[in-house]
């Protein structure tokens, strides 16, 4: 049974080769950066718009260079979105210049407790000509049907930190996948952007019986595991030893491994150990079967490598922890946290988030599971100083209905990515889909878009929730963040399209 049947409308479009065509977007692009400069701005605005551009024509030279695997460059593998893109259920495009369309369902969301005021902008917003041209603009806008019945906006000036506007700023709403901004921040605070996930292989003293240790990396591949294997035995003939036992340990994570939402093909049971994401086919991104074991599927292919290089384990693994005085025989170190938490944004990545959700448990000494996360992850914001009224982070992805963050949180986390005194943050902007061009908006803007590359953002999908959080430069040279919150939608590719616009508007007319 697919997501859609069970009744699940999750995360974001998955990666894929964009329809179309790199150079034309290029070539428009181009032309659009004349037509700014005719316009009398300044060397300061032209700079900083230009700058936006600029990122949409790196953008399309990636896109036109290839060779290609589900929208990535292959040379990029080891970068945030390089190869294994997943998350969200697959909405397939009804057209190609419009955005993605998502599977429709009678709405589930629980009325909040605190409905949001959609009659006036909050009194908070900053007084200036800025904020003034933004109320005209986004007020209106904000008032389209498509939004649902609850929605709620801020945008902040991330130079100076002031809110330029806010429309329920401090209510709490269902963020969708936007919460994985949240989960990326406060990993990254945790931990920094250089930490590499562990998995080791520890052997007893005798070398004759064999530990696999997972550390919870959910992009281990197989050519890791062959590298340990080849590693380990290395290790067992030199002390002359070619059969040994095989278990292996996941005791670093626990708790409930599935997610509250039961099996499911957008993600795999939680462990510590596990190979691809525990898909069950060749795909890289979007929906895929899942393994009900993805721990015992990676031990019994580790096991079939060991064999492979020359070590008999006869029975199958099991579970099990080191025999005392074990030692570490080999290890395999995953890709920086940076480039997992790219990847995690760009492509909108379940098992990646609650990846880096434990992670940060296992750093603030909190147990390792979705309770231990939210404790952990909240904990992590709070010593940022931000707003967390209301806040609720029941898991890492968005997956989890009961996730409650506010737009002025969502905006505030992309703002204090931006802020020049906190560098290890900086992979959150990076990560984020670009307009038109990359990850989960690839199918979003069309190529007559004023946002078509400008727009930095993360999206979020859910049966009657829909949410666009990022970044763009505005035609003042601001860097913007916004983040845009919506429930009680009724048709996913309107409401898509009215995010859009509002996105759009902040980067091409606000005064």
């Amino acid at each position: 049974m697919c997501a859609r049947e069970r009744g699940w409308s999750t995360v974001d479009e998955p990666v894929k080769r964009p329809s179309v065509n790199p150079l034309d977007k290029l070539s428009r692009l181009a032309r659009r950066a004349g037509m700014i400069r005719s316009r009398g701005l300044n060397d300061r605005q032209f700079t900083a718009v230009s700058a936006g551009l600029g990122l949409a024509l790196a953008a399309g030279v990636v896109l036109a260079a290839g060779p290609w695997d589900s929208g990535q460059r292959k040379a990029e593998r080891d970068w945030a979105a390089a190869r294994n893109g997943t998350g969200g259920a697959h909405h397939e495009s009804a057209a190609p210049s419009g955005p993605a369309p998502a599977p429709s369902a009678p709405a589930v969301l629980a009325a909040l407790s605190a409905a949001v005021d959609n009659s006036a902008p909050d009194t908070r917003d900053t007084p200036d000509s800025a904020a003034a041209a933004l109320r005209a603009t986004l007020g209106p806008l904000l008032k389209d049907p498509a939004l649902g019945e609850r929605r709620a906006a801020v945008v902040i000036d991330t130079a100076s930190g002031e809110r330029l506007y806010g429309q329920g700023a401090g209510t709490p709403m269902t963020p969708a996948s936007t919460v994985k901004i949240a989960t990326a921040v406060a990993a990254l605070s945790a931990l920094g952007p250089d930490h590499r996930i562990a998995t080791t292989v520890r052997a007893s003293p005798d070398f004759r019986r064999l530990t696999l240790v997972g550390g919870g990396d959910p992009v281990l591949d197989r050519a890791a595991l062959r590298g340990l294997a080849a590693d380990t035995a290395r290790a067992l003939k030199d002390h002359g030893v070619e059969k040994a036992r095989l278990v292996y340990d996941t005791s670093r994570y626990s708790g409930p491994a599935r997610h509250p939402i039961g099996p499911n093909e957008n993600i795999a049971p939680v462990s510590a150990l596990m190979t691809d994401e525990g898909r069950l086919d060749d795909t890289t991104s979007g929906p895929a079967p899942r393994s009900d074991d993805p721990a015992g599927d990676t031990a019994r292919t580790f096991a079939e490598l060991l064999d492979d290089a020359g070590i008999d384990t006869a029975a199958q693994p099991k579970p099990g922890r080191p025999a005392t005085g074990s030692g570490k025989v080999a290890e395999y170190r995953s890709v920086p946290l940076s480039a997992l938490v790219e990847r995690a944004l760009t492509n909108s990545d379940n098992d990646i988030a609650e990846a880096l959700a434990r992670q940060t448990a296992l750093a603030a000494g909190e147990p390792a599971d979705f309770a231990g996360g939210r404790r952990a992850v909240t904990a992590q914001l709070r010593k940022l100083h931000l707003p967390l009224t209301g806040a609720d982070f029941a898991d890492g992805s968005g997956l989890n209905r009961k996730d409650k963050v506010t737009a002025g949180l969502l905006a505030g986390l992309l703002a204090r990515a931006a802020d020049p005194d906190h560098p290890e943050l900086r992979p959150v902007l990076t990560g984020l889909p670009v307009a038109g061009f990359s990850g989960t908006l690839s199918d979003r803007f069309t190529g007559e878009s004023g946002g078509t590359g400008l727009i930095r953002a993360k999206t979020g999908t859910l049966t009657g929730v829909n949410t666009l959080a990022g970044t763009v430069v505005d035609r003042q040279g601001r860097l913007l963040a916004f983040a845009f919150l919506a429930s009680g939608t009724t048709s996913p590719s309107e409401a898509q399209t009215a995010l859009d616009t509002l996105a759009t508007t902040l980067a091409s007319g606000t005064g």
